[in-house]
């Protein structure tokens, strides 16, 4: 019990105390960084810093969240009960793990390194992605926060389940099918030396991951900052009066907006010149396919994955909202 406590206490200040430093390091940068660079401090770079740092905090808590449980996989959790707990039929373990997706209450940050941490365990690829895609879309809270950004619209909660689920399990299937190995290049969850079991091998990938994680996700805010600048908003307002239009428009604003999945549910809702279809859409592609969890992929997963899995995510994505869209809106 005693052994229990301490370990628990120091994986409680890891957490912290990395967490924290890099919401200090983002905030002083994003302060500091209009500053030094005064030749270029203009509204638009103020605007950038802002996006950029709302991002990256916004992203840290469930990023440590998601490194906590790809540790704890990783150091407690023996290979045999997790081969186990799924069919040994892929086209089976696809949906059971598509839907066990709704136990994790986190963002996209958090499956990234829970996924990895599935698959270096012995998980089949297929299953790890369809829980990748299925956790950050359909868990308690972001359904609960889609039913209060849309009081009165149960469809709405239930198209987003039903979409998202749909995808992730497509996605499974599709990995399952046509997937090569080659293209999955998996990091290591923790140091090549030093115990693979107990509380040091916790503590040991806590660090690694969460750095190694942390990175990607900086590159990826960085990436969101710069379009939400680039790109005026009078372009924006030409694809309203077109369905199939809105519906493209706010798929492809997902990905560049980088909104958090417990929090896009209220973007959306605020969309109110777009179709439910659309914004259905903006909350579907959002959790599976953004900039930074593109980034997270490429650093777990490889380049070569990330560039595929993500263009044909956001297709099954877009077609999976649509399709539900017209059934349940």
């Amino acid at each position: 019990m005693a052994d229990g406590l301490r370990l628990a206490v120091r994986a409680l200040v890891y957490a912290v105390v990395g967490g924290t430093a890099l919401v200090a390091i983002a905030t002083v940068v994003s302060v500091l960084g209009p500053v030094v660079a005064l030749d270029l401090y203009t509204p638009p770079v103020a605007a950038w810093w802002t996006v950029f740092t709302a991002v990256v905090v916004q992203g840290v808590p469930f990023l440590l969240l998601g490194t906590v449980v790809s540790a704890a996989i990783g150091a407690f959790v023996p290979d045999r009960v997790l081969t186990r707990l799924l069919p040994r039929n892929q086209a089976l373990a696809v949906p059971v793990a598509g839907a066990a997706g709704v136990v994790l209450p986190g963002c996209e940050c958090a499956s990234v390194p829970v996924a990895g941490s599935l698959m270096r365990r012995g998980v089949a690829p297929a299953a790890a992605l369809a829980f990748l895609l299925s956790a950050p879309a359909i868990n308690p809270v972001v359904l609960v926060a889609t039913s209060i950004a849309f009081p009165g619209q149960p469809a709405m909660v239930a198209a987003r389940l039903a979409a998202s689920l749909a995808a992730a399990v497509v996605m499974g299937w599709l990995w399952a099918r046509f997937g090569r190995e080659e293209w999955l290049r998996l990091s290591k969850g923790r140091p090549a030396s030093g115990p693979s079991h107990g509380r040091h091998a916790f503590l040991a990938g806590l660090r690694h991951d969460f750095l190694h994680a942390g990175g990607f996700l900086v590159v990826g805010a960085g990436a969101a900052a710069t379009f939400d600048i680039a790109v005026p908003r009078s372009v924006l307002d030409v694809f309203t009066g077109s369905a199939w239009l809105s519906v493209l428009l706010l798929a492809v604003l997902a990905v560049v907006l980088c909104v958090c999945s417990e929090a896009d549910a209220f973007v959306a809702a605020s969309l109110s010149g777009f179709s439910p279809t659309a914004r259905l859409a903006f909350m579907v592609v959002g959790p599976m396919v953004d900039l930074k969890l593109i980034a997270l992929q490429a650093g777990t997963f490889g380049r070569a994955f990330a560039v595929r899995f993500a263009s044909v995510t956001w297709v099954v994505a877009v077609a999976s909202s649509v399709l539900v869209g017209w059934w349940l809106l």
